[in-house]
């Protein structure tokens, strides 16, 4: 999957100040430029206003907020190229409605917003509900610092061609193996069926993104089934990765959340970045609403 811009939401929180730093290194892994957004429906009513120099202003506090998030960008990842913008609409439309063919959304786990104990901020679980681009949420209590040298693709019953290509394109840019996981149901050949599909799907990725590489290093995959609770194998997985990948599914017209249970646990729990990428399905089979 080709990314075409890196976006990350800003809001001044801790969290949101995690994602910065998460999205400037893979913006710079990736040669791309960072943008960084800040969207608050109060811009709208202060479009066409004229600044009154008051520095407490809502708008002189959004152009801080964001000047500093790129400044700590800069630190994190010098040379980097940056961009800011305030966006006048409320923070789910705004972000959902990103523009360009395949942006890379970054956001962090809980903002400023909603009750302190809540381990999922409301606009980070709205949009990784709902975007049709690939969105990280990335926890306050992950390590981003620890280098772990895996990415985990889960698989689910309806596993996306798109999130299994996102997957290999991480693992190649870390240079890490990426672990395909499935949580094994009762029908044991059409698991294992679905496992081989997958695995092959990503080994063929594999080798064509590694094929014009000079370096002795090789992605591997490494694949993973147990019969046991999908949430808990995952979850698992997560405590020694650096990145976990699942697929989603959206239905056009449906204007709920559109995130089964597992995907949810993960967002919850996770101890590493989780990626949400929607797409149709590779193949079908037996498994767990992800």
């Amino acid at each position: 999957m080709e990314i075409t811009g890196v976006v990350v939401a800003v809001d001044g929180s801790p969290s949101s100040l995690l994602a910065v730093d998460w999205a400037a290194e893979e913006a710079f892994r990736l040669g791309l430029g960072l943008r960084l957004v800040h969207a608050s429906v109060r811009e709208r009513y202060e479009q066409g206003v004229e600044d009154d120099g008051d520095p407490d202003s809502e708008r002189k506090l959004v152009q801080e907020l964001l000047s500093t998030a790129a400044e700590r960008a800069e630190f994190r990842c010098p040379g980097l190229e940056l961009s800011t913008e305030a966006l006048a609409a409320q923070p789910v439309d705004a972000l959902l409605e990103l523009p360009g063919p395949a942006p890379l959304l970054v956001l962090g786990s809980r903002g400023h917003g909603g009750f302190h104990r809540l381990l999922l901020g409301s606009v980070s679980l709205r949009i990784a509900a709902r975007a049709a681009f690939p969105v990280i949420v990335v926890r306050a209590a992950g390590e981003l610092d620890r280098p772990r040298r895996r990415v985990v693709l889960a698989l689910g019953p309806h596993e996306a061609s798109a999130a299994t290509e996102f997957a290999v394109g991480e693992a190649v840019l870390r240079q890490a193996d990426l672990h395909v996981v499935h949580a094994r149901s009762g029908h044991l050949a059409e698991s294992a069926a679905l496992m081989d599909t997958v695995v092959q799907h990503a080994s063929g990725l594999l080798d064509a993104a590694t094929a014009q590489q000079t370096s002795a290093f090789r992605v591997q995959v490494v694949r993973r089934c147990a019969p046991m609770p999908p949430a808990g194998l995952l979850l698992q997985e997560a405590a020694s990765a650096e990145l976990v990948v699942v697929g989603a599914h959206r239905h056009p017209g449906h204007l709920g959340l559109q995130l089964g249970p597992i995907n949810h646990t993960m967002l919850l729990y996770a101890p590493c970045p989780v990626a949400v990428v929607a797409g149709t399905p590779l193949c079908d089979g037996p498994g767990y609403a992800a």
